[in-house]
């Protein structure tokens, strides 16, 4: 039951991801500090072709830029040759395209970080 109830969640939150429409540029905003330790997954869809996952695992104490600059790490190992990964103004970190890819969703589809808030918006 527990992993039909976790699915039927996935499945909502791409469509509403889906719903919002690709973009080539997406800016991911992170705030407080990691109260627990925990992980967080990301997930870029792009408009055709197989998502990519990344997973970064957090230790309690850290701060939102130190946490951004795990899960920046993270999203370059898995899509370094499809996407641009960088920081911005420490706490935010900005997911581009490469010339030739097509346009992607970011989608949270995991933050079991407590204390830690991920914004996802379009640029």
């Amino acid at each position: 039951m527990r992993k039909r109830i976790l699915g039927l969640c996935l499945a909502l939150a791409t469509f509403a991801a889906a719903a919002a429409g690709t973009e080539n540029k997406w800016r991911l905003q992170f705030s407080g500090n990691a109260e627990s330790a925990g992980r967080i997954v990301l997930e870029l869809s792009p408009s055709v072709g197989e998502p990519i996952r990344a997973s970064a695992d957090i230790p309690q104490g850290l701060g939102e830029n130190d946490v951004a600059k795990s899960v920046r790490g993270a999203l370059q190992a898995q899509a370094g040759k499809r996407y641009s990964v960088e920081t911005d103004d420490g706490e935010d970190v900005l997911v581009k395209k490469h010339h030739g890819e097509r346009d992607f969703i970011v989608t949270v589809v995991e933050n079991s970080v407590r204390g830690v808030r991920i914004g996802v918006g379009a640029e």
